[in-house]
Order: C-alpha cells, then structure tokens, then sequence
C-alpha cells in the first residue's frame, strides 16, 4: 500500500467580540493540534474566508453589527458546506436552536468545557470532512492501488470510465461500505474535481429544513429565514451534488428532485425566479430502492433519472483480501494522528480480522481498530485489545449462527447484531456504536433481520 501521507491539521476560524474570549480559545485549540484563525467582528471573519480555506467555523450568536446568523449565511456563500458551531449565552439558546434548523451543524452554551468542545470539533471533522487537502485526494487515489480483491479491482476500474463521463450515477451498498468515499473518487477523476463537491446527507436531515437546505430561500420566506440562503444544489454549481441516503427523502421532496434534473433549474423558496445550475449528481443508499418502488414509496422516474449508471459496493466480508490492506492503512493513519509510536499487527490479529464477519464493513473495522490501538499495550494490538473494544472472540465469531448450520452471510449478520444488543441490553444506539454502523442502518436491519431488540433489554 502506498504510504499514509501525514495529515494536515484542520483549519478553524474563530468569530467572537469578546477578546478574552478569541485568546482562550485560540490557546485551547492550538494546544489539541489545529490551526486557528481569529476574527473579532463578522466583517472580518468574511474577508479571512475569501483568502483562507477553513475547515470549520465557530461563531458567537451575539455581536455588534453582523448576527452570527448573518455570518453564516454569507460565510456558506463563500465556502459552500462549511460547518458552524454558535456559541451562546444561556439567554441565547433558543436562538441557537433555530441556527441549527436553520443549517448550523450545533452549538455549545457559554461557558462551555474545553474538552467538550474539541470532543465536539472532532467529531464534527470526521463526519463533515468538507475542506479536503491534497492528502485526502492522494489517499483516494491510493485507494485504487492498494486493492487487493477482484471485486474492488473491478470496482475502480468502472469508476475511472465513469469518472470521465457526465452522467448521474447511483452507487448502492451496505452502511459502512464507503459510499461517498467512492463519490469523492468519481469527483476527483472527473473535469469538475475543480469546483466544489457537495454533500447532501438525506437521512439525517430532517424533511422539513431539507427543502431548504436543498434549494435556499429568500430572506422573509419563512420565519427566522433572516436573509438570503444559497442551496446547496446551487453551491454545487460547476461541480459535482452527492445525494447520501436517498432513499429517505419524502415524496414531496422527490417530485422537487425529479423535475431539477429534468431541467436543470430550481427556484428558492419563497423567490418567483428560476435559475439555471450545471452540476452533476452522484446519490447513494443501502435500502433497495425497487422494493421501495413496488411499496409506492419511492418514484419509479426519480430512480431511472438517477442511476443511468449503478456501481454497487461490496461488502468487506466479500472481500477480505482487503482487509489487511485497510488494517494497515488504519493502523498508521490513527497513530499518525494521535502522536502515537507505531503501531505492531501480528499474524493473529490479521488472522482474527480477517474471520470476523464485519457486518458494520469498512467504518466497523476502523472503530473496531482505532479502539483497539487506545487500549493496547507495548505498541501491539493483539485480538484481545479488540475483544475489549466490543468485538466478540474467535471461538463465537467462529461457532454455527443458526441451529441448522447455516453458513448464511445474512445468518452471521444477524448473529453479530444479536451479540451487540445483548452486551448492550438492547439498546439500539449503543449496539450501533459497538458494530460501527448507523443507528439509521442498525433499525434497519433489525426490521429486517425481524430481531426482538425489546426482549433482549427485557431480559438484562
């Protein structure tokens, strides 16, 4: 595999009138590894956006001549998708709730933990990487080489043809298998890796602000609508739109969609006025959309609109040839991050990651991992670290998941996600947490796989 290249520390853009207030956070920030830039009116933090690319912004609700609410708006024109986190006075809070539905991805009261908030910062990073450097580009690219399966291989191989087309594509697979990663691939080969490549997550945000978030509105369109809203389509201008769990938008928002790609236009709430938007549209979902279709859930004409070309992904457990490759990966790229001396695999532990099932995919293995790596001692992950981190052992990973002896994938699966509710008593959030997946993907399957989570916290 081609060497992890070192990652570059994010970019943060502090807004507040407090002075006091800009010097702890830049001393608070800078001390946990990010670059810090300062502003002290919204003014200011405007120009700092056209010269310097951030990665996240954090603002102050309250401050003279320019509302964080109105930073926001023109900050998202400048760098489309960029995250926001208000801060606000206790007095403030439900102005920053509305913030939140009005697009800000969160907010802390003052005063606020500083642990919490870098706790908040970075994991609002690794789930909105919206500002990617070149490293991120060039670990894409290794992506591709250091395939190991034939499935993969194949895989990569149909998106470099793909990338180079126009067309809308559809890209299916389980939670967890990399979806958008392989979005931001077709983007980065295609002739518009130039302009900017949006992502849109349909499944948590909610179907009332998705309108909105999708087409803008006009200032007085709606209450809090204090000013103008670019979409996010129209952000996406020149460049490519990835649509994240499709399968969840509602029917009104399909009829919206649909006719987008038929003409290419959109209006913004509460505007009278079209507008023209060039951009190519990727979408993605683990729900089977035909099934959907046959239910009346979902529009036959959207769903030909958007896959003239599908790419499904396969599952880890159908490719375990890669499953050291992305081990390895993980492994550097955690201790890289954490300042950590490297970090040893042994055979066993290949041996262990290689059987388990993985019904979580890729995100699985790498929290599995990088938990793995935070308890282990003498710089060694072993199985055991990994036993401790929520994994099952061998022995269980290895045993019959049915009474018939099935070898069924869908068996093993549904035995994986059994084990997790039973160390969690049920609780489907934290049993998502111990399989790497989506609480959105863990409620599916256990609809699916017709799992009695209730009995399961009943008996604890």
């Amino acid at each position: 595999m081609a060497q992890v290249p070192n990652p570059i520390p994010s970019s943060i853009l502090i807004v507040d009138d407090d002075p006091h207030v800009l010097q702890v956070l830049e001393a608070r920030l800078q001390s946990s590894g990010f670059n810090i830039l300062t502003a002290e009116s919204g003014q200011e933090a405007l120009r700092l956006l056209k010269d310097n690319r951030v990665d996240l912004m954090i603002s102050d609700m309250k401050m003279p001549g320019m509302s964080g609410m109105e930073v926001m708006a023109k900050a998202r024109d400048l760098q489309p998708g960029l995250p926001i986190i208000f801060l606000t006075a206790f007095s403030t809070v439900a102005d920053a709730v509305q913030a939140v539905k009005a697009g800000a991805v969160d907010y802390l009261p003052k005063p606020f933990d500083g642990r919490q908030l870098v706790y908040k910062l970075r994991q609002v990073l690794s789930e909105q990487p919206r500002a990617a450097g070149n490293g991120d580009e060039d670990a894409l690219i290794g992506d591709m080489e250091a395939a190991a399966s034939p499935k993969m291989k194949e895989l990569y191989t149909l998106v470099q043809r793909v990338a180079q087309s126009d067309v809308n594509v559809l890209i299916l697979g389980e939670s967890g298998v990399g979806k958008e990663r392989i979005a931001r691939l077709i983007h980065r080969l295609s002739a518009r890796h130039k302009h900017p490549f949006v992502v849109v997550d349909c499944g948590s945000t909610p179907a009332g602000l998705l309108e909105s978030e999708l087409f803008g509105h006009v200032r007085g369109a709606f209450t809090h609508a204090v000013s103008d809203k670019r979409g996010l389509i129209d952000t996406a201008d020149k460049g490519t739109l990835f649509l994240d769990e499709i399968g969840n938008i509602s029917s009104d928002m399909q009829v919206r969609l649909l006719r987008f790609l038929e003409d290419r236009k959109i209006r913004r709430i509460g505007d009278l006025k079209e507008n023209s938007v060039d951009c190519r549209v990727l979408a993605a979902t683990n729900a089977d959309l035909v099934q959907e279709i046959k239910k009346g859930n979902f529009r036959e004409d959207l769903y030909y609109r958007l896959r003239v070309v599908t790419l499904q992904i396969p599952s880890l457990r159908e490719r375990r040839e890669d499953i050291p490759v992305l081990a390895k990966h993980f492994v550097q790229s955690y201790a890289c991050q954490s300042g950590l001396p490297s970090v040893q695999v042994p055979k066993e532990t290949v041996d262990y990651i290689t059987k388990y099932p993985w019904p979580g995919n890729v995100r699985e293995l790498k929290n599995a991992i990088e938990a793995g790596i935070v308890l282990c001692r003498g710089n060694v992950l072993r199985p055991e670290d990994m036993h401790q981190s929520g994994l099952p052992t061998l022995a269980v990973t290895a045993e019959a998941p049915a009474a018939d002896d099935s070898f069924s994938l869908e068996d093993t699966e549904r035995g994986a996600i059994i084990r997790a509710l039973k160390q969690t008593g049920g609780i489907q959030k934290e049993a998502a947490k111990l399989l790497g997946i989506s609480r959105r993907a863990i409620h599916y399957k256990i609809k699916k796989y017709e799992i009695d989570a209730h009995s399961l916290r009943a008996r604890q």
